[in-house]
């Protein structure tokens, strides 16, 4: 399928000149190549529609004419922000959302932050869609901690949304003064909704946060994840390690075939939004943790649930700083 980007020089999708067999082709390749000598390669699984799957959409914001802002992505080997209106990757229904926020914010006249001069407002725009709940997020990113107008332009937001047939669910400011090309900061404040969207993968729900990691392809994500377990040939007897587990979601898929599961994560949004989704979907033999640096605070709870005699089974609660780190289910016996 022919992109009217690539003719701008768009920095994006290096492969998409060739046709989508091709490119499969040429991955399968690679990875026979780097990884076949320690084992198998079996055939890469392709999409029955490789078009249009990404869930996940980063626009940045740069002048554009009269004026206005526009936004998009970079230009290859460049600075310079194309501006994108659609892409063939991205989800249709976010392309939409973000031609409402560009209407939004220059409704509310925004300028958009100059990396060079340190001078402007808004910096990025992130936006999230579930794909099976059909919930939106908007994360404005901001290089400074006030908003001017916040309710005007989520006021405007939801009007420009709306008339292109969107309904979207939560819109968060997040703060990113430093200089970096890290797109995310680690302040955040909730303008509209709860912060969060839902969405269903393998027969999960999972709560996203703005900074969770989620997999931006729902489709191919689910196949993979099927695949992984497959290959593992769990019993039922295993403890499973789920390295750099995210919000938990291939923890929790391989949870219903394993012992237990433990998932280890540095990022605390997603290790809370883990914990939330193993509570949320029943899952009692899985447990996130996240690492605990100098400074931090430990406090541990645990409620006394059952007694027989001087055995006794207890629910513990660890939270770092307040916030939950781990939950666990205590046996202990008195002398």
């Amino acid at each position: 399928m022919d992109c009217k980007l690539r003719a701008k020089n768009c920095g994006g999708c290096p492969l998409l000149g060739l046709d989508y067999a091709a490119q499969l082709k040429q991955k399968e390749e690679k990875v026979r190549a780097l990884v076949g000598k320690y084992g198998p390669v079996h055939p890469i699984r392709g999409m029955e529609q490789p078009y249009h799957y990404r869930n996940k959409v980063i626009s940045t914001f740069a002048p554009g004419w009269g004026g206005k802002l526009t936004s998009g992505i970079y230009a290859a080997n460049s600075h310079k922000v194309l501006p994108v209106e659609s892409c063939l990757l991205q989800d249709e229904v976010l392309d939409k959302t973000m031609q409402a926020v560009r209407a939004a914010a220059n409704a509310c006249r925004y300028q958009p932050y100059d990396e060079d001069k340190g001078t402007g407002l808004v910096r990025h725009c992130l936006l999230r869609r579930g794909v099976a709940t059909g919930q939106v997020m908007v994360v404005l990113v901001t290089a400074q901690p006030v908003l001017p107008g916040a309710k005007n332009f989520v006021k405007a937001l939801l009007a420009e949304t709306a008339q292109r047939g969107v309904t979207v669910t939560t819109v968060v400011q997040n703060v990113n003064s430093r200089k970096t090309s890290v797109v995310l900061g680690e302040a955040e404040k909730v303008l509209y909704g709860k912060g969060f969207i839902l969405d269903t993968l393998c027969g999960k729900t999972y709560a996203i946060s703005p900074r969770s990691f989620y997999q931006v392809n729902p489709a191919q994500t689910a196949v993979l994840y099927g695949l992984a377990v497959e290959a593992a040939k769990l019993t039922g007897k295993e403890v499973v390690l789920d390295a750099y587990c995210g919000i938990g979601t291939i923890g929790l898929t391989a949870a219903d075939h394993a012992k237990q599961v433990v998932g280890v994560e540095l990022n605390r949004d997603a290790v809370r939004d883990a914990i939330g989704n193993a509570k949320h979907n029943g899952v009692k033999n899985a447990r996130f943790k996240r690492q605990v640096i100098p400074g931090d605070v430990l406090e541990l709870e645990c409620t006394l649930t059952k007694r027989r005699g001087p055995v006794g089974i207890g629910a513990c609660t660890a939270t770092v700083n307040g916030e939950t780190a781990c939950t666990a289910e205590l046996i202990f016996a008195i002398q």
